[in-house]
């Protein structure tokens, strides 16, 4: 893999480092910083002439420096001849902006994509988008992974009592991620109705499906950003007197009053990926991170090598 080459932007340092260990090549030598206008600015401090190039920068808080820093990084790769570009976006921002649900408001989802395509990206690597048509919304091949087979594998050595597990989905559009880990972990399936009575407030009050009175609850999702949906669903399940329950997302915000939310919550544990750098006071004693870089490693391996990465998930 001597034509590889990786680099790291500012959003997160500690991934990339990962990243490179599993891969065995260093990170490239790149110089990002401001201007005291506070412009980004950008050099690539090493030969990339007709490399493959592989820019590792999650859109994750502050989320438009970090989208702003990614096409910088794009375009002085481009315009130092890099065969090709690939964007590593473990966490893709503004995803939630994916439609539009009322007059007059963005597709912002669609315009980041088309501003990454357009700065240069030739191929774009992302990791469980909030809606999977966003892949669509890229004008270049889109690898899409998913880490539930790293939250499922975690869950299923972790010592909870198996037989007695309900997956919980926290609301009707979660169903399908929770029959996939039902699938590989066991268990019965839950689902909290949930009704959102405005852009940033939801009301959980009932369950539809499996019991869950006595049992172990495991709930998945994709994200958490203030937590509401999976507080409210706790809660719920909390009234219908469930034994534990254990939360498990792979972007893990924690924005606005997530973290009141969560110590309240009673929680037996909160599992999430290192898709995104938590801070010290976003770290509960329940909080336990898994890395998704053997993940992320061996799909830009894969990429490099023109193999295919859907066979990761078979």
């Amino acid at each position: 893999m001597n034509d590889l080459k990786l680099f790291s932007g500012t959003a997160n340092p500690p991934l990339a480092r990962r990243i490179a260990e599993y891969l065995g090549v260093p990170l490239g030598d790149i110089s990002l910083g401001a201007f005291p206008d506070g412009e980004i600015s950008c050099k690539i401090n090493e030969d990339i002439r007709g490399r493959d190039v592989f820019l590792i920068q999650p859109t994750c808080p502050p989320v438009n420096e970090n989208i702003m820093q990614l096409l910088v990084m794009i375009d002085s790769c481009l315009r130092a001849s890099a065969e090709r570009i690939t964007a590593v976006i473990p966490y893709f921002g503004y995803a939630r902006q994916d439609r539009k649900d009322e007059g007059r408001v963005p597709i912002t989802a669609k315009l980041v994509a088309n501003i990454i395509t357009r700065a240069g990206a030739n191929r774009v690597l992302t990791m469980d988008l909030h809606a999977a048509q966003i892949q669509g919304f890229f004008d270049v091949p889109v690898d899409h992974l998913y880490a539930a087979p790293v939250l499922n594998e975690h869950f299923l050595n972790a010592g909870i009592d198996l037989p007695n597990v309900v997956i919980v989905s926290p609301d009707e559009g979660s169903i399908k991620r929770a029959l996939g880990h039902a699938k590989r972990i066991g268990g019965s399936l839950a689902i909290i109705d949930k009704r959102r009575t405005s852009a940033n407030t939801t009301v959980q009050a009932h369950i539809l499906g499996g019991e869950v009175k006595g049992k172990v609850a495991l709930m998945f999702d994709d994200m958490i950003s203030t937590a509401g949906s999976i507080t409210g669903a706790a809660n719920t399940l909390h009234e219908h007197g469930v034994k534990e329950i254990h939360v498990a997302a792979t972007h893990a915000l924690l924005v606005g009053p997530a973290m009141e939310r969560l110590r309240s919550a009673g929680l037996a544990s909160l599992v999430c990926t290192d898709s995104i750098p938590l801070q010290p006071d976003q770290i509960l004693p329940i909080t336990q991170i898994l890395t998704v870089a053997p993940l992320l490693g061996e799909a830009i391996k894969r990429i490099h090598r023109n193999e295919s990465v859907s066979r990761l998930f078979r």
